[in-house]
């Protein structure tokens, strides 16, 4: 599998899965306002863990291809706005997955607004950072709504890999 093959998967999964669960949200009463929902009060919101989830595709594209990008630094207001953003956020992987990635070998700078700085390759960068940063930010995401009360679980979670099921032997 290659690095594209890894983080173009994970992009499009866990995107659908903000999209579904931002769509139970959007039925629960008390819609947007739960997107000021947190899980402590030292973490972000769930308004800001969808911006983080809906800028990270084109941070790691801007290391892995070259792309220019900008992240957003405004949190969707509306249940609304966050589903449009997950929208256009896939149809950029659907452009930015046909373009060339760094060889594995490539080195990367990954320089945090903390100031903080880490030397990676491409391959280091992806397997250690951009996913796992992904899916902590998408379990948040998941674990804010549970706390709320949404009736989700697991399969909400993975409904991708319900394209993978083996059916029962007849």
């Amino acid at each position: 599998m290659t690095l594209k093959d890894t983080i173009v998967s994970v992009h499009r999964n866990m995107l659908g899965t903000l999209d579904g669960l931002l769509a139970k949200a959007e039925g629960d009463p008390r819609g947007d306002a739960l997107l000021a929902s947190r899980l402590a009060d030292d973490m972000h919101p769930l308004a800001t863990q969808v911006r983080f989830l809906c800028n990270m595709p084109g941070e790691a594209m801007a290391r892995l291809i070259g792309i220019e990008f900008t992240s957003s630094d405004d949190d969707p207001a509306t249940l609304s706005d966050a589903r449009k953003r997950v929208t256009a956020t896939l149809g950029h992987i659907e452009e930015w997955s046909r373009q060339d990635f760094l060889a594995e070998d490539t080195a990367v700078d990954l320089s945090l607004p903390n100031g903080m700085a880490f030397d990676l390759t491409a391959a280091e960068y992806v397997r250690d950072w951009a996913v796992p940063q992904y899916y902590f930010h998408a379990a948040t995401t998941y674990a804010i709504l549970r706390k709320e009360g949404l009736e989700i679980g697991k399969a909400d979670f993975v409904g991708y890999m319900f394209g993978y099921l083996r059916q029962p032997a007849a």
